[in-house]
């Protein structure tokens, strides 16, 4: 799809992306390095770049996503199968929203455990199945926890990664607001931009914007994600 329609319907807002800082703060060093496996238009890259002061290695396969990522970060062609790094480079291991989208959880692992510094983290900003009851998605559209099911479990993550010598540091779901109204919400909702909605039928969909639209078109739009952290 067309990546100025998936930015525009994927960003969060500033106020949302500062709960991933604070959680993500403790476990860095001074001016890091930090690998965006799956970068997209380069959303969390260049928040990393302004929190931090970060050196971001942004690793996107969608050239055009991969276009709309700031002149001032890295963007570079690849996978988390085959990151395009030089070993031990990196401070942290940033997945967004990508776990369900890699071929081989094995050999992203070990791709990652090589690209990162002894002692660096992992860290999964995904939906995981048992865990998405917060997903402003499934709150409204009650059918994509279905979807949900079908992607990597947090066990399946785990032992993958425990394959490469990696365990697990902290498990909690980040609660923030994925617009400042439901009426701002449902307005910028894109079916095609998130695969959880393009798994719907017609019918499923459009009873989903009918209960958003029934709804206090005032009230925040409030979502949670998991995070998941690995060492």
């Amino acid at each position: 799809m067309d990546a100025e329609r998936y930015r525009a319907a994927r960003d969060l807002p500033p106020e949302s992306l500062t709960r991933w800082r604070d959680a993500l703060t403790p476990h860095l060093p001074e001016r890091p390095t930090i690998l965006d496996v799956g970068a997209g238009t380069g959303g969390f890259a260049a928040a990393f770049t302004g929190w931090f002061g970060a050196r971001v290695l942004a690793i996107e396969p969608d050239a055009s996503r991969r276009a709309l990522i700031p002149p001032a970060i890295l963007a570079l062609d690849g996978t988390a199968e085959h990151l395009p790094v030089p070993d031990g480079c990196a401070d942290l291991a940033w997945f967004g929203s990508v776990l369900h989208h890699l071929d081989d959880l094995a050999a992203a692992a070990h791709e990652t455990r090589r690209a990162l510094r002894p002692g660096a983290r992992v860290a999964f900003r995904n939906a995981f199945p048992g865990h998405s009851g917060t997903d402003i998605r499934v709150r409204w559209f009650p059918e994509t926890a279905a979807c949900i099911d079908a992607y990597p479990t947090v066990r399946q993550v785990e032992d993958a990664f425990a394959g490469a010598g990696f365990s697990r540091l902290d498990l909690r779901t980040i609660h923030h607001t994925a617009a400042p109204t439901l009426a701002e919400y449902a307005t910028r909702l894109d079916r095609a931009s998130d695969s959880k909605l393009r798994a719907l039928t017609d019918d499923q969909y459009e009873r989903g914007l009918a209960r958003l639209r029934a709804a206090d078109p005032h009230a925040p739009a409030r979502s949670g994600t998991t995070l998941l952290l690995l060492a």
